[in-house]
């Protein structure tokens, strides 16, 4: 049967060919959403591997993260960059789910998700959940929960407005901006447990800072930071 399939899907490409995402290449078979060239590629950061990395590095006297890794740098001319422009402005969710289930296989076997109990994605404000019709880091989560069998839940955390851009901002109006956006539901829930938080990009760090701090003061006992994309400044 899966001989068949694979003969129907070889008809099909050739009037609906597949583009990889990254570079509009054809799609080959076993390939899905990229090209194997443009995955190779991507920068790495490979801070799963290394306790006190630069991104954990970023939030020493900020909040107490556990660990923190990212599975790409961010920066102007990045293939991650503009997948994540299409992840969230095109509707591309399958980028995130796609890239989140291929980090998430690299952080189970490396030993970073042990002891995590439940991923929480950075949420979005009402008003940008609606404009969008969904929350690009949920779909980054729920990659990550497919590999790793880490539940997601997206009823923990709530934003309870928008932020102002963070660029060209000094670190104390950065904190400014962003403290007392976001609260916690469910205190009950999270006490005493380990969370991993994911988001999309991690730029300034201070939208992460703030998501950090409300859960260690809802009673979360410890919380992870992960991301698609760290800011090639945090890296460095």
């Amino acid at each position: 049967m899966s001989h068949i399939k694979d003969i129907g899907d070889d008809f099909l490409s050739l009037f609906l060919p597949r583009l990889c995402l990254g570079c509009r290449a054809h799609l080959v078979r076993g390939e899905d959403v990229l090209c194997m060239e443009c995955l190779l590629s991507m920068a790495r950061t490979d801070f799963h591997l290394r306790r006190d990395n630069m991104l954990e590095q970023s939030f020493w006297g900020r909040c107490h993260v556990e660990r923190a890794a990212a599975f790409s740098v961010y920066n102007r001319g990045s293939r991650i960059r503009k997948l994540i422009h299409s992840l969230k402005y095109d509707g591309r969710k399958e980028i995130g789910k796609m890239l989140g289930e291929l980090y998430g296989s690299t952080l189970a076997g490396s030993g970073f998700m042990e002891g995590i109990e439940m991923i929480v994605p950075v949420p979005l404000s009402a008003e940008r959940q609606r404009q969008r019709g969904f929350n690009q880091s949920e779909c980054f989560a729920q990659g990550l929960s497919a590999s790793c069998r880490v539940p997601v839940r997206n009823d923990i955390l709530l934003r309870t407005g928008r932020s102002e851009s963070q660029t060209r901002r000094g670190r104390y109006e950065r904190w400014e901006n962003v403290e007392g956006l976001f609260t916690v539901r469910k205190p009950s829930e999270i006490t005493g447990k380990h969370l991993l938080v994911a988001d999309d990009v991690i730029t300034t760090g201070s939208t992460m800072e703030a998501c950090v701090n409300a859960l260690l003061e809802a009673g979360g006992e410890r919380i992870s930071v992960v991301a698609l994309a760290a800011a090639q400044k945090l890296t460095l």
